[in-house]
């Protein structure tokens, strides 16, 4: 038998050929088209800003210029926003996260009387909302404006992850769970020494989720902590920019109010290069993140996804 496989295996025809041709071919034209995004918007922002406006700029800089990115951290409150949208990120995700898991593992369980009915009522929220002004409103009764908090509470269970998270562990051989009632453990002991230790995979791939959700949220600093400098994130700050650098852009005086001299050379910045710069500023951080949730990614989504 084994002698037919490799004597199978060795009888590779022209279709075999084509279709592997083919497939390298496919595959490359997919990651010229996923990557170039990334290049030609990192190519834009190490490019001088001027000589973008001319066009022509795909894989590399034609005038290259380290400007756009001193012209984005020279801003003074930047490196606080900074330390604030990590805090935010990582104190988030991690409340968010272990929140939503408790939740999954509640309504995950047979006994839970109540799971039909809560589980539907997670669901709705999905598809029902209050509206921007009553969401206002609420949060003012709640005295959570014009406070850290206003970034973790009102987004503390996220139902999509909820649901998920909630499939991964109806996956899961219930007489693990079985097993371990008759040896005296309980409800939490099952939760913290068996729910999550196999939800490993899924965990990380709703953490990356949140954590990126956390990371690029700008709006609701905006609706509730714009007069709140210290409370400001990184990609408010950056919007800020960018509104400025439009706003100077139409009034005609991009040329005097982001204008530098250095050594004789006058740099300027247009909106295109420093949207280009603040892309990579804050894609840089979740690129390191990636590689390291790689491997749960795949993993939690296909398992997690088994049961609706």
């Amino acid at each position: 038998m084994k002698i037919l496989a490799k004597l199978a295996g060795k009888r590779r025809g022209a279709d075999d050929f084509i279709f592997d041709s083919l497939n390298i071919i496919f595959m490359l034209l997919l990651c010229v088209v996923m990557l170039y995004p990334m290049v030609n918007t990192l190519a834009v922002s190490l490019n001088d800003a001027t000589d973008t406006v001319r066009g022509g700029i795909y894989f590399w800089p034609r005038e290259f210029t380290w400007y756009n990115f001193e012209h984005v951290f020279s801003q003074s409150q930047l490196l606080h926003a900074g330390m604030i949208s990590v805090l935010r990120t990582v104190i988030g995700t991690a409340i968010s996260v272990f929140c939503t898991a408790m939740v999954a593992y509640t309504i995950s369980r047979k006994q839970f009387v109540l799971k039909k009915f809560v589980t539907i009522a997670f669901v709705l929220t999905m598809y029902l909302n209050g509206g921007l002004i009553p969401t206002y409103l609420l949060m003012r009764e709640l005295s959570l404006i014009g406070t850290f908090w206003i970034y973790i509470i009102p987004g503390l269970i996220g139902v999509f992850n909820l649901i998920v998270i909630r499939s991964f562990i109806e996956g899961l051989p219930e007489t693990i769970f079985e097993s371990a009632k008759i040896d005296g453990a309980g409800e939490f002991t099952q939760f913290f020494k068996i729910a999550l230790p196999l939800c490993l995979p899924v965990i990380a791939t709703v953490s990356l989720f949140v954590a990126v959700g956390q990371w690029n949220s700008w709006f609701d600093v905006f609706i509730y902590n714009s007069n709140k400098p210290e409370l400001s994130t990184l990609q408010y700050e950056l919007m800020k920019i960018l509104q400025n650098s439009n706003a100077s852009m139409s009034s005609g005086s991009a040329a005097s109010a982001f204008a530098s001299s250095q050594s004789g050379v006058v740099e300027t910045v247009t909106p295109q290069s420093v949207r280009a710069a603040m892309t990579i500023i804050v894609s840089v951080p979740i690129i390191c993140v990636y590689p390291f949730l790689q491997k749960y990614f795949v993993k939690g989504l296909t398992l997690g996804g088994v049961k609706g």
